[in-house]
C-alpha cells in the first residue's frame, strides 16, 4: 500500500492531525499560527515537521503532489455566535485555502468549518468556492454537515466539512455513516470525576446522562477559560456541570455529594474525543482554547478513512487498467 501523505493547515492542537494519522495519512507539514497550539504538536509529535506560521505566507509548491491538503479554517466569519461576516471577514482563510489547491494540486482536500457556513445566507458563497474547485481546478466536491455525537464524541458539536477529490478518486468517496450511540458526559467522565476519591462521582455521572453541547474555545480577543455562552452553560447545569469556569483537579474527597463540579483541561478534551494521552502546551486559558477549538479525532478519523479508501482505490482501479492495456 502506497503511503499517503498529508499537509494540513489551521492545524491547531492537533485534533484533525491525530484523525488523519489514525487514516493512515502521514504528515509532511503541518501549519498553524498559533505558537501554544504548536508546541502542542510539537510535544506530542516531535518528528513532525509544524510550521508557526500565518497561512497566508505558506508556499504550496513544495508540497505539490501531496494527497491531503486538509484543514480547519477560522471558523469566526461563520459562527453564530459572531457577526457572520463571511467573505467580508479578514479571519477567513478560504481564499488562502484555495490559493493551497492550486499550488499543491492534491489529490484531495478536506476542509472543516462551523454549521453556520451551510445557511443560505451564505449560498453563494459555497457555490463560489465549489465553482473553483470543480470548473477551474478539475475536482469534484461536496459539503456535508457531521455531527460529533454521531461518532463516539459525548457532545453534540456539528461540523461542516467540504471534501473534494481528483474525479477518479471521488468516484469510489462515500461519506462517513453514524457509528452508534456515544457514551453519556457522565460514562466519558465518571472515572475522572471519581480519580480523588469523590463520593458523589457515581451518582453525579447517572444524572450526567446525555450528551454535552458544543465546547468554545473562543479567540485570543474574547472568551475565557468557561464553557461557553449563556445557552451552553445553561445545558451544562442540566448535566450537572457548572460552566461557568475550569476546575485545576476533579472534586476532592470531602466534597460533598450533592457538589456540582467544574470540567478540568482533560476532562474537556476527553468531552472532545482526544486520547488521555495528548498534552496541551500552555497555561489554562491557552490550553482550552486550543481544545475547545479542536475538531474532533474520530470524526477526522472517519472521514479520513474514506478519503483514504477512496484513493487507494482508484489508484488499485488504475493500476489494473495499467496491467489489461499491458
Amino acid at each position: 500500500m502506497h503511503e499517503l501523505t498529508c499537509l494540513e493547515i489551521c492545524a491547531g492542537a492537533g485534533g484533525q492531525s491525530l484523525g488523519l494519522e489514525d487514516a493512515e495519512f502521514s504528515h509532511v507539514a503541518a501549519v498553524e499560527i498559533d505558537p501554544d497550539a504548536c508546541e502542542t504538536l510539537r510535544l506530542n509529535r516531535p518528528q513532525w515537521k509544524v510550521e508557526v506560521m500565518d497561512v497566508h505566507n505558506f508556499d504550496g509548491y513544495p508540497h505539490r503532489g501531496v494527497d491531503l491538503l486538509a484543514g480547519g479554517v477560522p471558523c469566526p466569519p461563520f459562527s453564530v455566535a459572531g457577526k457572520q461576516l463571511g467573505a467580508d471577514d479578514e479571519r477567513d482563510l478560504f481564499p488562502q485555502a484555495l490559493r493551497l489547491v492550486r499550488e499543491c494540486k492534491p489529490t484531495a482536500v478536506m476542509l472543516e468549518n462551523v454549521p453556520g457556513l451551510s445557511q443560505a445566507r451564505f449560498a453563494s458563497y459555497r457555490e463560489q468556492v465549489l465553482r473553483e474547485l470543480q470548473d477551474e481546478l478539475g475536482y469534484e466536491a461536496d459539503w456535508q454537515v457531521l455531527n460529533a455525537c454521531e461518532f463516539g464524541v459525548p457532545q453534540l458539536r456539528p461540523r461542516f466539512i467540504l471534501v473534494a477529490m481528483r474525479p477518479d478518486a471521488y468516484a469510489h468517496f462515500e461519506w462517513p455513516s453514524a457509528i452508534g450511540t456515544p457514551p453519556t458526559v457522565g460514562e466519558a467522565l465518571h472515572a475522572m470525576m471519581a480519580e480523588d476519591g469523590w463520593k458523589g462521582a457515581g451518582a453525579w455521572a447517572r444524572k450526567a446522562n446525555g450528551v454535552g453541547p458544543t465546547l468554545v474555545g473562543g479567540s485570543r480577543k474574547h472568551g475565557g477559560p468557561d464553557l461557553g455562552p449563556t445557552r451552553a452553560r445553561e445545558a451544562w447545569s442540566k448535566l450537572g456541570v457548572d460552566g461557568r469556569g475550569l476546575a485545576d483537579a476533579p472534586p476532592p474527597a470531602d466534597a460533598p455529594v450533592d457538589h456540582m463540579p467544574r470540567l478540568t483541561l482533560p476532562m474537556a478534551a476527553a468531552i472532545q474525543g482526544f486520547p488521555p494521552d495528548w498534552r496541551f502546551y500552555g497555561r489554562k486559558t491557552a490550553s482550552y482554547r486550543q481544545i475547545g477549538n479542536a475538531f474532533p479525532p474520530p470524526v477526522a478519523r472517519a472521514v479520513g478513512t474514506r478519503i483514504c479508501m477512496a484513493i487507494q482505490a482508484a489508484r488499485a482501479t488504475g493500476r489494473q487498467g495499467l496491467l489489461r492495456a499491458v
